[in-house]
C-alpha cells in the first residue's frame, strides 16, 4: 500500500550538506509477546532525506525496501527524498503532523517532557489513520522498513511505540526504547539545525528552534525524557481497556496485527 497523500518533490527547494544519521537503530531484540523482535523488520531513524550516498547504499544493501516518511509537507518540500530517492525503495509519505507550526507558539516555543507527552497523546488520536497505514506497510513490505521524521524522536517515537504495543511489548520496554534517543539529542540538534532553521523561518518563528539553552530545546536535553512516553501510554490505558482502541477505530484489523506478529518473530 503506497500513500497517495503527498509525494516528495523531484527537486528540493534548498540544498543541504549530507551527513550520517545519528539516531538510527533497528528495533530488533526488543522483548515482545512470544520472544524477541527479529532484526531486519523495522528500523527507526532521524532524517533519511539528508543521509550520505554511502549510508543510503548500505541501508539498501542490508535489506531496506520501504521508507515511511512521517515529516510534514513543509519539511519534505525543503529536502525532498535525498539519496534514497535514487534506489528502488518504496516511499510512503504519512505526515503525523500536517502543520508543524500549529504545534507550538510563535513567540517562545519552549518545550518540556510533559508537553511532549501530551502532544504524543494528541498525535495518536489525530493521526490514527496514518499510523494504521504505516503498520500495514511494515506488515506487508518484503524486506526492511525504515521510518523517520526529522530527529527520529517524537513522530518516529510514537510510531515505534504503537508498533511495539501491537507486538505485545511491555510499557517498560517501549519506554526504554524511546529513552535511548536521549543520549543522541545534542548530535541530533547539530545535524538537523540547517533544515529546521529554514523550516522555522518559513513558519515565521523568529527564535532558534534548536536552542540548547533556555529556549525551545533546552527542556528536552534534561534527564527524564521517559516521562513523555509514559504520559502517552498511561493515557491510552486510561481511556480504554484496549490501548490499541484508537488504531482499531481507524481500521487496524486483526489480520494486520497477526501478520506483524508473525513477521516479528521470523515466521
Amino acid at each position: 500500500m503506497t500513500s497517495t497523500q503527498l509525494k516528495a518533490p523531484a527537486r528540493p527547494t534548498a540544498q543541504f550538506g549530507l551527513s550520517a544519521p545519528v539516531n538510527l537503530r533497528d528495533l530488533g531484540g526488543t522483548a515482545i509477546a512470544g520472544g524477541r523482535l527479529r532484526a531486519g523488520l523495522a528500523v527507526r531513524a532521524d532524517d533519511l532525506a539528508t543521509i550520505t550516498e554511502e549510508d543510503a547504499a548500505r541501508l539498501v544493501r542490508d535489506g531496506l525496501t520501504s521508507v515511511i516518511d512521517l515529516r510534514s509537507p513543509l519539511e519534505v518540500g525543503i529536502t525532498g527524498r535525498g539519496p534514497l530517492g535514487g534506489y528502488p525503495v518504496a516511499y510512503h509519505h504519512l505526515p503525523l503532523i500536517p502543520n508543524v507550526g500549529s504545534t507550538m507558539p510563535k513567540d517562545a516555543p519552549a518545550l518540556d517532557h510533559a508537553h511532549m507527552g501530551e502532544m504524543y497523546s494528541g498525535m495518536v488520536a489525530a493521526a490514527a489513520p496514518q499510523l494504521v497505514t504505516a503498520l500495514h506497510v511494515i506488515a506487508t513490505a518484503p524486506g526492511t522498513t525504515a521510518f523517520h521524521c526529522s530527529a527520529g524522536r517524537d513522530r518516529t517515537g510514537v510510531l515505534a511505540a504503537m508498533l511495539l504495543l501491537v507486538l505485545g511489548a511491555s510499557d517498560e520496554a517501549i519506554i526504554a526504547d524511546y529513552a535511548r534517543t536521549g543520549a543522541n539529542m545534542r548530535a541530533i540538534i547539530a545535524r538537523t539545525r540547517p533544515v529546521m532553521a529554514e523550516m522555522f523561518a518559513a513558519l515565521d518563528i523568529a527564535v532558534d528552534p534548536l536552542d540548547a539553552g533556555d529556549g525551545a530545546m533546552g527542556g528536552l536535553l534534561e534527564t527524564g525524557m521517559e516521562v513523555s512516553m509514559r504520559i502517552m501510554l498511561d493515557g491510552l490505558r486510561r481511556d480504554s481497556a484496549d490501548p490499541l482502541a484508537p488504531l482499531r477505530a481507524a481500521g487496524l484489523g486483526d489480520d494486520t496485527i497477526a501478520r506483524l506478529r508473525q513477521r516479528a518473530l521470523g515466521a
